[in-house]
């Protein structure tokens, strides 16, 4: 009898011990809140020093920005740990009134330093454009210089600095008010299924059950679940939709998308593109879900069947191989990957564990580069939360590869570091599929792929499809109400889906739970820009590109340091022609028609037995 080479990863269970160290943020030798507060202050002090310096700004000399702009990098440094440190740690449990409450208190007062230079982004504006080239021309400003760039690119959107301090000092009590609701009310759901309550992360895991009565039984409990407090989550939502709409009219922003645009440092006409690109090839994620569901034994899917899985992928994983597992993929692509990837195991940066207040989802969070990033998953012990970890390490490593371009040129634009979390996540799906040797494990290991790109491409689009339904609706109608935001939801489904999956009023609420649309407005369709691209630099590498992986390091050493087209164009890819979405879909047609392919020889080989 053969053996499927992933055996070596179950049946041990997802026991984990990985816990963070977020004592890596503070002083040392300082009681938490303590370490928190003196950090607040010396921000303080060192924005007073700057505050001097209101209404000089289009006088500077060369040498004079570089100094300020290296005084602002230590305002910010000192501001992002005191902040990091208090938002993941109230992430460790969200209702714990003692965390809300630094976290509410260090927002309150970062805020009010954000306030007090907000004159520089404001006077920088509006210096001279031959001016603002003259300085940005002094030597030693390199660290800053495209951060200075992109300010100017703002410049029509910036109001009069009171106007300003004003947006800042409420978004305190505002948008951000709201959007911690929400977050609260989500992360204090518990879904009861039968006697027992489990977190919403909990039951959402439940879902990728291999016993479809247990998925259905837990999609009745979560739509359960969503039903108390849906109006208010509504409502929530409405207002910061209200609250984005007018702050683009005052700051004269065209369309709902242009914030996210500008701070991705792409045009709107090329992620209608991209959007359009993946909406006109739903037949892809139709096809897949028709075969899902002959592979499943029945006729057609429930929207509760998306994330059941094939085969070998209900077997539990050990946090341990889950671990050797990430670190064996980025060895083999780059040594030199594989060592900043280990870092995070070694060095306790990231946190692992599970519970009923913890924050939903996974994440990886920067911090400042003068530390270290953080990442955090909730293990579950399944197949796909490698893939999640992969994912989530490879936004860190990225984060740790560009820490040498400093506080201003860390960040890269959403887009870019979702190419590099979705290509490490890409590389842990290769190592899976490198381990399988029998048609039936192959097959598993295309359905994984396939569902990552069903739910990451497909259904991000989707999702991007409604949001620019509830943000158009909120500027033309008003105020939306629970029903209108579920009609959105419906639509924009099933123009996915097709006659693929059935979908009932039970799916309605089914928005209601989704944190993105409410924090990150926009943000969705990173994902897919990010993993379209990521598949066509996996398919360049494994087509016997041998340059990638130097130029993929070069890549996340950039960081945020020029615009996304340029560090692209260093690696050949030209995004603005739209070839690249049409590769990467075209490798997802490719990997479905192998999937087809091997069901049928499966299928023979079961006949024939």
């Amino acid at each position: 009898m053969e053996t499927y080479k992933l055996d070596r990863l179950a049946p041990h269970g997802g026991g984990v011990s990985a816990q963070w160290d977020l004592s890596h943020l503070l002083p040392s030798s300082r009681e938490p809140a303590v370490g928190v507060h003196s950090l607040l202050s010396l921000a303080e002090a060192a924005a007073g020093e700057l505050a001097v310096h209101r209404g000089r700004v289009a006088a500077f000399s060369g040498a004079e920005l570089v100094c300020f702009m290296q005084k602002l990098a230590e305002v910010r440094d000192l501001l992002g740990r005191a902040r990091w440190y208090a938002a993941l740690r109230l992430s460790e449990d969200v209702a714990d009134d003692e965390r809300l409450a630094l976290d509410q208190c260090v927002n309150e007062r970062a805020t009010a330093v954000d306030s007090r230079l907000l004159f520089f982004d404001v006077e920088w504006a509006a210096v001279p454009a031959e001016v603002a080239e003259e300085l940005l021309r002094t030597d030693s400003l390199d660290f800053c210089g495209h951060h200075l760039r992109r300010l100017r690119v703002n410049r029509p959107h910036l109001l009069p600095e009171a106007a300003e301090r004003a947006l800042a000092e409420k978004a305190v009590v505002g948008a951000r008010a709201w959007e911690h609701l929400f977050d609260e009310l989500v992360g204090a759901m518990e879904v009861a299924d039968g006697t027992a309550t489990q977190s919403l992360d909990s039951a959402l895991s439940r879902m990728s059950s291999a016993d479809r009565t247990e998925r259905r039984r837990v999609a009745d409990a979560l739509t359960a679940a969503f039903v108390p407090q849906l109006r208010t989550r509504a409502f929530t939502y409405g207002t910061i939709l209200r609250d984005a709409a007018i702050e683009d009219r005052l700051r004269g922003r065209s369309h709902w998308r242009a914030r996210r645009n500008a701070e991705n440092q792409v045009s709107e006409a090329s992620v209608q593109a991209l959007l359009d690109a993946v909406s006109s090839r739903y037949d892809l994620v139709r096809r897949w879900y028709r075969l899902k569901a002959r592979l499943l034994g029945v006729q057609r899917l429930a929207h509760y069947d998306r994330s059941a899985p094939i085969g070998s992928a209900s077997r539990a994983v050990s946090w341990q191989e889950a671990r050797e597992t990430v670190l064996d993929a980025y060895a083999a692509f780059s040594p030199q990957l594989e060592r900043a990837a280990r870092r995070f195991f070694v060095e306790n940066w990231v946190d692992a564990r599970t519970g009923p207040r913890r924050r939903q989802g996974a994440s990886c969070e920067y911090t400042v580069p003068s530390v270290h990033p953080y990442v955090r998953v909730n293990w579950q012990g399944r197949a796909p939360d490698v893939l999640t970890l992969g994912h989530e390490i490879g936004h860190g490593v990225h984060g740790l590869l560009a820490a040498p371009c400093g506080i201003f040129h860390q960040h890269a634009p959403v887009t870019l570091a979702e190419t590099a979390a979705v290509f490490g996540e890409t590389l842990v799906l290769r190592r899976f599929e490198a381990m399988a040797t029998l048609p039936a494990h192959q097959l598993d290991v295309l359905a994984a792929s396939l569902d990552g790109a069903a739910s990451i491409v497909f259904r991000q689009t989707a999702l991007s499809r409604f949001e620019e339904r509830a943000h158009r609706a909120a500027r033309e109608r008003g105020t939306l109400s629970a029903d209108d935001f579920a009609d959105f939801w419906i639509d924009t489904q099933s123009e996915m889906f097709g006659t693929s999956v059935d979908i009932d009023d039970d799916y309605r609420p089914w928005w209601s739970y989704i944190s993105h649309f409410v924090g990150v407005p926009g943000y969705l369709y990173s994902y897919v820009f990010g993993h379209l691209l990521g598949l066509a630099l996996h398919h360049r590498y494994i087509q016997g590109d041998t340059s990638i992986p130097a130029l993929y390091v070069r890549l996340l050493e950039a960081g945020g340091s020029a615009a996304p087209n340029n560090l692209l164009h260093a690696v050949g890819i030209d995004t603005e022609s739209g070839t690249v979405w049409n590769e990467g879909l075209d490798l997802i047609e490719q990997q479905l028609r192998a999937a087809e392919q091997m069901s049928s020889l499966v299928t023979d080989r079961s006949a024939a037995r």
